[in-house]
């Protein structure tokens, strides 16, 4: 590191030149990199769903309805009218209404009431229509223009205009707001007014190579592209701090600056490497998940850490030796004290928070595995039109959602008699197929080739099965087994569901899976750095024990307020929440070991947390503010979950760190030192 730092000390300025050229080339890329506003695409290529998925794409042309469009107040002749406009529109492939299904031309009393109900009800009609994927956002605002504002517009393709809406407007608004907070917190704890730009300039240059550098892997999810500059900003700027607080304390003892700053480095390395070790491996963890939005968002965070370790230990140094001569002139003295005071008062409580956390513990650990979990990543939000839309739909025509079953071709016979049986099934509002729609008895040579493709392709055949349920939930889930496990009675396994309602039970059973796997490899690897810092076989137990206590309680506080949670947001949280805090843990168990050496326990931890704890407290709240700034501004459900989950947890872990943490080292201080390689703790006369 010595060798490397005189290096960047001498090409300072060419250091800061290629920086700056690569963050404003990445800058560029940024807006060619393509976003994913469909989770179904992240589902595993062997899940149902995806095989489904994949022979509905290769063999049918016709797109299941993805939206409803609820006319109000019209008659029969105006619904025409509004149907022909909306089915002109590019992108729309498919405009059912009571004419498809109906002759319309007869009195509308001798119509079937339960066919009729389904299309025009109380002077309302309802049409479905199919929106090209991956053109939600152009094609509803069209349909809005055309259905005006008196009208309603709801279903998954504008539940995902929604998101594509909000995504990138909604992290630039955190990004607005957060960015005042670090900066006044930034200033309360430095000496000079320039460090806290220095701290943002060199992690923010680190957030725009990280999302620009995604131009080469071609496409990020939108929940990568929402959640990753705000957590890679709050998570390393501890990084920053670190080195420049080590550069302050090296000015006092050498007068060449660059002599400083390469000492800074020296001493500032194994710090920042193991702060960052932590975090990497716990979003590393995240890549293991069998759904591969954990890939797609863990591997661009450990991007992200990598790419902010090397701006730290390179671009921050030279960056700082270049602005010198500003921050000598901008000096100032520290606004807020040491806190040697806080000390005392953690100590005081430390015990009894302790047998606290033995009470509850074990029922915060079973309330977070018994939570109530949702798995739909989008949504419609109250208070907006798209909220108000959804609702009103559902007030008068109740909730609709498609269940596609894909089968072999041949037998129609089969066919039929399922088509039958899944009529009869509880919840099952309409059964769609050629042998519903034209006939068991016609053969569909007989039959327009438009009418035929919307059934069959050279292999297979397809039944669309609508339901009376909401996308998701028990009732929802339930359906698509009964539906699943009576088209197997007839065609065994060669049976394959998709739709919004099986892809999202599809996911469900992935990522539950997934959740246990994440876990054990995220706490194994923590560990395993934990140990080799510390060369100690207790103090990673002791670490990741309290700050899984505080990932328990976080996680338990839904289920004791009886709130459902978005399952997805549950397991990533689960895991960054590990990886990000329990460098609370290090920082204070660091300094508590190095104490001992020369303390008994009681005064050696009362020193450390005098020394640690405005350090500690920073950092937890600049994570906790980046999370709940994410949940205040995010429209989409499970983006604000995750930022609620992860500020509150931020604050939970920094409780534990001060308080539990304490009680813990200083009660089992004998076993650790015996368990600690070349611990040497200071012993009392008695140990002698």
């Amino acid at each position: 590191m010595e060798h490397i730092g005189g290096i960047i000390v001498k090409k300072r300025k060419f250091v800061v030149v290629v920086f700056i050229i690569l963050t404003s080339i990445c800058a560029v890329s940024f807006f060619g990199v393509h976003v994913n506003y469909d989770l179904t695409d992240y589902l595993p290529e062997g899940s149902r769903s995806t095989k489904a998925l994949k022979i509905m794409e290769r063999e049918f042309d016709q797109a299941v309805p993805n939206a409803r469009v609820m006319l109000k107040n019209v008659t029969v002749g105006e619904a025409l009218e509004y149907k022909k406009k909306i089915k002109n529109i590019d992108g729309i492939s498919d405009v059912i209404w009571l004419d498809d299904v109906s002759d319309i031309k007869k009195p509308l009393e001798m119509t079937d009431k339960g066919i009729r109900d389904k299309y025009y009800k109380n002077g309302n009609a309802l049409i479905s229509l199919a929106v090209e994927e991956g053109r939600e956002l152009e094609i509803t605002s069209k349909v809005y223009e055309v259905i005006g504002e008196r009208n309603a517009l709801e279903g998954n393709a504008l539940a995902l205009a929604s998101v594509q809406t909000a995504t990138v407007w909604e992290t630039l608004k955190a990004t607005i707001i957060l960015l005042p907070i670090i900066i006044l917190l930034l200033i309360l704890t430095t000496t000079s007014w320039i460090e806290p730009i220095l701290f943002l300039f060199a992690i923010g240059v680190s957030v725009i190579i990280n999302m620009g550098t995604n131009l080469l892997i071609g496409e990020v999810s939108y929940i990568t592209q929402s959640v990753t500059p705000i957590l890679q900003l709050a998570v390393s700027l501890d990084y920053a701090i670190f080195l420049l607080h080590r550069f302050a304390e090296m000015q006092k003892q050498k007068d060449d600056p660059e002599e400083a700053m390469i000492a800074a480095m020296k001493k500032s390395f194994p710090a920042i490497a193991a702060s960052s070790a932590t975090t990497l491996f716990g979003f590393i963890a995240l890549t293991f998940m069998d759904f591969e939005i954990g890939a797609d968002l863990g591997f661009n965070l450990a991007k992200g850490i990598i790419i902010s370790f090397v701006s730290v230990l390179v671009f921050l140094p030279a960056l700082t030796l270049c602005s010198l001569k500003m921050i000598k002139r901008t000096k100032h003295k520290r606004i807020l004290p040491e806190m040697s005071g806080s000390s005392r008062a953690f100590m005081k409580i430390s015990t009894a928070c302790l047998i606290l956390m033995a009470i509850i513990i074990y029922p915060c650990w079973l309330a977070q595995n018994s939570n109530e979990f949702l798995y739909e990543s989008t949504g419609v939000v109250e208070g907006q039109r798209t909220g108000e839309d959804e609702a009103s739909v559902k007030k008068v025509f109740g909730d609709s959602t498609a269940i596609v079953v894909l089968l072999p071709k041949g037998e129609v016979g089969k066919e039929a008699e399922l088509c039958s049986e899944l009529e009869k099934k509880e919840n099952v509002t309409e059964v769609v197929s050629y042998v519903s729609s034209v006939g068991s008895q016609i053969p569909d040579e007989y039959v327009s080739e438009e009418i035929v493709s919307g059934f069959y392709s050279d292999d297979n055949a397809r039944i669309i099965v609508y339901t009376g349920t909401s996308a998701e939930g028990e009732e929802a889930f339930s359906t698509v087994d009964e539906v699943r496990k009576t088209a197997e009675k007839y065609y065994g396994a060669n049976v394959f569901l998709c739709g919004e309602s099986a892809n999202l039970r599809d996911m469900k059973e992935v990522v539950t899976l997934d959740n246990k796997r994440v876990n054990i490899i995220a706490v194994l690897a923590i560990a395993l750095v934990i140990m080799i810092t510390f060369r100690s076989l207790l103090i990673p137990v002791l670490l990741v024990l309290s700050i899984k206590a505080a990932i328990w309680v976080n996680l338990a506080i839904p289920y004791f307020e009886g709130s459902p949670m978005n399952y997805i947001g549950y397991l990533i949280v689960n895991t960054v929440q590990l990886g990000a805090t329990v460098d609370y843990a290090i920082l204070l168990t660091d300094t508590y070991k190095q104490k001992r050496k020369s303390m008994y326990p009681k005064e050696a931890m009362k020193e450390s947390l005098a020394e640690r704890f405005r350090s500690i407290l920073l950092s937890a709240v600049i994570l906790s503010s980046a999370g709940f700034v994410l949940g205040a501004v995010s429209s989409n459900q499970m983006v604000a979950e995750m930022g609620i989950l992860l500020g509150r947890g931020a604050i939970l872990s920094l409780i534990m760190v001060v308080c539990f943490l304490p009680a813990l080292l200083m009660i089992l201080d004998k076993p650790l030192g015996a368990t600690t390689y070349k611990s040497d703790f200071l012993k009392r006369r008695s140990e002698k």
